[in-house]
């Protein structure tokens, strides 16, 4: 049995509408950052011209924004996983996000909720029947806030006083 030759080297335009269906498809599971698209199209083996022409007509077709899907994105783990500013500046750095910009979310996420109120809350769900005086449990209880992105000043602070009195 032969080998069949490859085909010549396609045109840019079917390039381009091949990595355009493909960005689609993978928008289509959940919103993304232009990074993260970015990153999948060369991982695809797209040329860094063609994925910026792609992300071009996507920004101009407003599929994809950065600030919205930030915004989006923080609010959801913000309301459905209580995560705490680190962990969300950490996540949103990670998919691309830019620094100034993730400043300015946790400011309007966390301007309008407290904190260390929003930790206290997650603490008396997770840990409410455990007595907090116990070693074991204070570095459980720690651990899980860090984990979940929350400032060490806040932990230290919730946790020398675990009953919430001044």
């Amino acid at each position: 049995m032969a080998l069949k030759k490859s085909a010549p080297p396609s045109s840019p335009v079917p390039a381009q509408a091949d990595a355009l269906r493909r960005a689609l498809r993978y928008l289509g599971y959940r919103p993304r950052s232009e990074t993260e698209i970015r990153d999948y199209l060369r991982r695809r083996g797209h040329s860094r011209e063609v994925a910026e022409q792609v992300l071009e007509k996507l920004r101009s077709l407003r599929y994809i924004d950065d600030e919205s899907f930030a915004r989006n994105w923080a609010m959801s783990k913000t309301r459905n996983r209580a995560y705490g500013p680190d962990r969300i500046a950490r996540e949103l750095r990670a998919k691309g996000i830019a620094a100034e910009l993730i400043r300015q979310i946790l400011r309007d996420i966390f301007g309008r909720c407290d904190e260390k109120t929003q930790a206290q809350r997650l603490l008396a769900k997770r840990f409410g029947g455990e007595d907090l005086r116990d070693l074991k449990t204070l570095r459980r209880a720690a651990a899980f806030l860090q984990r979940r992105g929350y400032s060490n000043a806040v932990i230290s602070e919730l946790l020398r006083n675990p009953d919430g009195e001044e």
